[in-house]
């Protein structure tokens, strides 16, 4: 693409303003969190935070990646037997040995009541031979794969051990990514299941104090001690919430997204089809339009506004959907994303549009052309 835009024509284009419509939140609400962030998910904007990169234990936290390890390691309808290994300290679904149940139902087990002997039996068993250690290793490829920097893992169920940390960044950052994936989202804003005679209350509390809350997990340990993450969408727009050591973690939340939602708004920076310049190309035009829509939270007083960076000529013929250049998108200034800006449209050479118009002159009309001539 660097190579496209050298010695191109840039078009400014729109500005997208919504400070008619933003309540004014002057800052962000304080917090009794050791560290915490709020983000917004699509974007990864951080609209508040403090000591978000400090490394700390996150407790049962911990389950959100045992959960997506799982779910990319088994099928949902897999068979499991529980073994005495698997039964552990802690918070527990009350599994006992020699129970079969489905990886579905211990995933339940995994993230309502946040059963450390689920997250044990989980992990042994998507382990094949590797064990525990074998899906433990996958958790910090996973970390890696995602660009959490901050993070190791030691175990699939968050207790306190040397080595397992995490901060409240990288945490924000796995839940984004775990919320995009279905079935997760359906077990993380479940508020009760049942399994067997089990029946399982999800502990995260703000899936019935604050609307909009669909998910995540929280966790407590000596030394972690409370943490939770959760996640709240209202008008299109998707927040996570991290607080880690924080004895007053639903308030915080529900302060955090109270903020939030007032002053933050999802506008629009490109719009996908939407024409955003024209090309001149051997006496043809070549419209170019947004490949993908665009969306960014901004807060009052700013504004988004997109460029068109293309080129000042295209060699034809050109396709539809081939890319032309890029619209660079920039909030208050700053740029914030970059999306393709691709042909409307099949466009071909003159010579070749000439041969096309001439096969579709019937022949009697072109005989008679060529002798009158």
């Amino acid at each position: 693409m660097a190579r496209v835009l050298r010695g191109c024509v840039s078009f400014f284009l729109a500005v997208v303003c919504v400070t008619g419509s933003i309540a004014c939140h002057a800052s962000a609400p304080e917090t009794s969190a050791a560290a915490f962030i709020l983000m917004e998910a699509e974007s990864g904007r951080i609209l508040a935070s403090r000591n978000e990169t400090q490394e700390r234990s996150i407790a049962s936290t911990t389950k959100i990646m045992t959960c997506l390890v799982a779910l990319e390691h088994s099928e949902l309808t897999d068979q499991v037997t529980v073994r005495r290994e698997h039964l552990r300290e802690g918070s527990s679904m009350y599994l006992f040995e020699g129970e079969t149940l489905t990886m579905e139902e211990l995933l339940y087990g995994l993230m309502l009541p946040s059963g450390n002997d689920a997250a044990e039996c989980i992990a042994a068993y998507c382990g094949g031979s590797g064990g525990s250690a074998q899906f433990v290793g996958w958790m910090n490829d996973k970390a890696k794969a995602l660009g959490m920097e901050h993070t190791s893992f030691a175990n699939p169920s968050g207790l306190d051990e040397q080595g397992h940390c995490s901060c409240a960044l990288d945490m924000a950052r796995l839940a984004a990514y775990a919320m995009q994936d279905p079935t997760f989202t359906r077990i993380v804003s479940t508020r009760t299941a049942s399994v067997g005679s089990r029946t399982m209350t999800n502990h995260n509390k703000l899936l019935a104090s604050y609307s909009g809350c669909i998910g995540l997990k929280t966790g407590y340990t000596g030394d972690a001690g409370r943490t939770l993450v959760t996640c709240a969408e209202r008008g299109g727009m998707r927040l996570i919430a991290v607080t880690l050591h924080d004895g007053s973690d639903w308030a915080d939340h529900t302060a955090l997204y109270d903020y939030g939602f007032a002053a933050c708004h999802r506008a629009c920076g490109a719009k996908k089809g939407a024409r955003y310049g024209q090309i001149e190309a051997g006496g043809a035009a070549v419209t170019a339009v947004a490949k993908e829509s665009f969306f960014y939270p901004v807060l009052e007083g700013e504004a988004l506004s997109a460029r068109a960076a293309l080129p000042e000529t295209v060699a034809l013929p050109v396709k539809k959907g081939q890319t032309l250049g890029e619209l660079v998108i920039r909030c208050n200034g700053t740029e914030v994303g970059r999306v393709a800006l691709v042909s409307a449209g099949n466009v071909e050479a003159p010579a070749k549009q000439a041969q096309k118009e001439k096969k579709k002159t019937p022949l009697a009309e072109r005989l008679w052309n060529f002798f009158a001539a």
